[in-house]
């Protein structure tokens, strides 16, 4: 069964960085679009950014764009989300998804359980 697991999380202070990783098993992440969500408490999920499958075209949210940059290891089957400028408003669990082929446009087949991030002083 793919497992996705996240890692990276904590508190952080506003203007603060974090850098989010997210590890596969028993599937090779290359040739997959890989996205980063974020749901905080009463709101509905975001997908912050993603990555492309095979030519990693790399898409940003309007809120995260120029603050935040997602990256990939095709060797360790990771995918990065660095994290710069931290806000309160940044304060979600954060978790990736696994696009259904290498697009950021197609549906989302698995996620994993999420890491908490806090921005708060």
């Amino acid at each position: 069964q793919v497992q996705l697991v996240e890692s990276g999380g904590g508190l952080v202070q506003p203007g603060g960085s974090l850098s989010l990783s997210c590890a596969a098993s028993r599937l090779a992440l290359r040739h997959l679009a890989i996205g980063w969500f974020r749901q905080a408490p009463g709101k509905e999920s975001e997908e912050v950014s993603c990555i492309n499958g095979n030519i990693d075209t790399t898409h940003y949210g309007d809120s995260v764009k120029g603050r935040f940059t997602i990256s990939r290891d095709n060797a360790k089957d990771t995918v990065y989300l660095q994290m710069n400028s931290l806000t309160p408003e940044d304060t979600a669990n954060y978790y990736c998804v696994i696009h259904n082929g290498d697009s950021c446009a197609g549906p989302t087949i698995y996620r994993g359980q999420g890491t908490q991030v806090t921005v708060s002083s």
